[in-house]
């Protein structure tokens, strides 16, 4: 991920499959995973904690909408960068990626670290 200075990531998603997934896609190609939230409460909880420069952020959680998560970690004096992530197409969303604060959105099947760095460089 050249270009960027993103160098720590947690990862927030329900499905433990797809958290392990990332972390492995990710590590592989030199990102830093420090750590995984399965939910919204603890997405929070972690980045407070962690202080992550990006958090993966599923919108569909169980606990919290995955856009109020990204509007309540971004509004923060150490905000991270957020980018969404979903098995759906931006397009379902519309406005509220731009709305909710995150850098932007990519959908599951096409996370890689080079997807991050894009969305990080661009902003």
């Amino acid at each position: 991920m050249s270009g960027t200075k993103v160098r720590t990531i947690l990862i927030v998603d329900d499905h433990q499959g797809f958290r392990s997934l990332a972390r492995t896609l990710l590590e592989t190609e030199g990102c830093d995973v420090i750590g995984e939230a399965l939910d919204g409460r603890n997405a929070i909880e972690m980045a407070r904690s962690l202080r992550p420069d990006l958090v993966l952020l599923d919108i569909g959680l169980p606990d919290l909408d995955g856009f109020d998560v990204a509007r309540s970690l971004t509004s923060g004096e150490f905000a991270p960068l957020v980018i969404l992530i979903s098995s759906r197409d931006a397009a379902a969303y519309g406005s509220r990626i731009g709305a909710s604060g995150a850098l932007g959105f990519i959908s599951k099947d096409q996370l890689s670290g080079a997807a991050i760095a894009a969305l990080a460089d661009g902003r």
